[in-house]
């Protein structure tokens, strides 16, 4: 159970765990947006530790979100950001040891930060004009890798400043 609802977990040893964030991590770096999603997916459901299915589900999240962004459906950017900024939060709170290897560099209170701007942003954009949140009407149709199948589109782009996964200082 995570969050009130039963969840899959499949069990997966730590090393396919850590490859499939860091393919996730790599795709998500080259804005390819669903395919991080994919990727994360199976460490997410192949660990029973809460605090590293918050981090990864965050992570999760943050990706769909730019989904959402890329498919120009500003409420599903919304409600994903904030889906990420709470599993995030629980992350850093949690102090994830995350034996999938995403915290031994990505240093979550400044990318909360980021998911706080962005979220601002986005709360902004949902509440103004009802077309406000749109970029530009003639933009090409994204690739598979960064939107997920065709026919999910409902309009151009949405946006919403790029958010980089920031490293843990050294």
């Amino acid at each position: 159970m995570e969050r009130g609802r039963a969840k899959a977990h499949r069990p997966l040893p730590k090393e396919v765990r850590r490859a499939a964030v860091e393919r996730g991590l790599a795709a998500y770096g080259r804005g390819a947006w669903y395919l991080a999603h994919e990727e994360l997916e199976p460490a997410w459901m192949g660990t029973d530790d809460p605090a590293e299915r918050a981090l990864l589900s965050g992570l999760i999240k943050l990706a769909a979100a730019y989904v959402h962004a890329a498919r120009g459906n500003p409420l599903g950017v919304r409600t994903n950001l904030r889906g990420a900024r709470e599993r995030l939060a629980t992350a850093a709170a949690t102090g994830a040891t995350d034996p999938a290897g995403a915290t031994e560099w990505i240093d979550l209170p400044t990318l909360l930060v980021g998911v706080d701007d962005r979220l601002a942003r986005i709360e902004a954009l949902c509440a103004g004009p009802p077309d406000a949140a749109i970029g530009d009407a003639g933009a090409a149709v994204p690739s598979h890798e960064v939107a997920g199948p065709v026919g999910r589109f409902r309009g151009a782009s949405v946006a919403i400043p790029l958010l980089p996964l920031p490293r843990t200082p050294a």
